[in-house]
């Protein structure tokens, strides 16, 4: 009896303080600024279901509609803006299908981004996220929310962005969730190498019966009612960092960055001169050359992350991620 009451203990402790990534500028948080060189392209066509004002209750309406209507379709194409007004509500269970340029595909970690346009690090208004490769089949994002659901979080309420994974907005305006392909290698019925749709849904944040789970079935617990005219997901755009396109292919053909991991020391054996810059995951500059081509970049003073090379070519350019240690 003793030994079951310390693993349940244990086991409770664990789920209690267990957490993921913080907050923009602390150690550890995955957040992508929106500048960030590591994105090669943004959303170019989106289609938008909108969502109730209050799902629960759809009598309530805003100049004659029981549906949002803050924002356009456009505020959700191109470039994230990165302030709380361009940008698309999706409402209690609203929908936003995006496309790009060309399919994306699988690369070395993060393959895309999605911004919202949350003021504060912990006002959270989530969305699961699904992809497809056909239009067809789509497939979620595994995630987890470990906030509690005793009581339940008000329209201007804080949450906790530590205790949710792959839940788009999980970061606040300008600082956009990414979402690793790799985590659904093994999913039937999609070919990550050449992603052609992004799904974003919003989550219903009340812990009531209409509640939305995770996929462990914890009910996700965020803003809610939100019922007004700009609730739910406000979407401000989708960043990709690896897409299918000639340019790019050709580009990753003739170039050569080794080691990853690195102690410090970075070599460099490309085709001709590009444009190679050099930042950390939020889009800070390290370097910047302006015509490299051949030679090596020291890093060794930098404590162990993972920093961002660009190189650029024109109109394309590709990211690889390389771990300091």
């Amino acid at each position: 009896m003793n030994n079951f009451l310390f693993l349940f203990f244990v086991l409770f402790s664990f789920l209690s303080f267990s957490q993921y990534a913080p907050v923009p500028g602390q150690f550890g948080s995955t957040a992508i600024y929106k500048d960030s060189s590591c994105i090669v392209s943004w959303a170019t066509n989106v289609e938008i279901v909108r969502g109730y004002l209050d799902i629960n209750d759809k009598s309530i309406t805003i100049q004659n509609s029981n549906k949002v209507t803050f924002g356009s379709p456009s505020e959700a194409l191109g470039q994230a803006e990165g302030n709380a007004t361009n940008c698309i509500s999706l409402g209690d269970s609203g929908i936003a299908t995006l496309t790009f340029g060309s399919t994306i595909f699988n690369g070395l970690g993060p393959d895309f981004v999605i911004f919202e346009n949350g003021f504060a690090d912990n006002y959270l208004e989530l969305a699961f996220v699904e992809v497809s490769s056909d239009g067809q089949h789509f497939v979620r994002f595994l995630n987890s929310s470990l906030y509690p659901y005793s009581t339940q979080v008000g329209p201007f309420s804080y949450a906790n962005c530590e205790k949710v994974n792959n839940l788009a907005g999980k970061y606040r305006v300008g600082y956009g969730t990414p979402f690793d392909l790799q985590e659904l290698s093994d999913s039937a019925n999609i070919d990550i190498n050449h992603i052609s749709h992004i799904r974003i849904i919003d989550v219903i944040g009340s812990i009531s019966e209409i509640s939305s789970h995770d996929s462990e079935g914890n009910i996700i617990n965020d803003c809610y009612p939100t019922a007004f005219a700009s609730g739910g997901f406000d979407l401000d755009g989708v960043g990709v960092m690896y897409l299918n396109n000639l340019g790019i292919n050709e580009l990753e053909s003739n170039i050569s960055i080794y080691p990853n991991p690195s102690t410090g020391i970075i070599n460099l054996n490309l085709d001709k001169e590009y444009q190679v810059e050099i930042t950390d995951v939020l889009g800070n500059q390290i370097y910047c050359f302006s015509d490299l081509k051949v030679g090596q970049i020291d890093l060794s003073s930098l404590s162990t992350q993972i920093v961002l090379v660009s190189i650029k070519s024109n109109q394309v350019s590709i990211t690889k991620r390389i771990l300091i240690q």
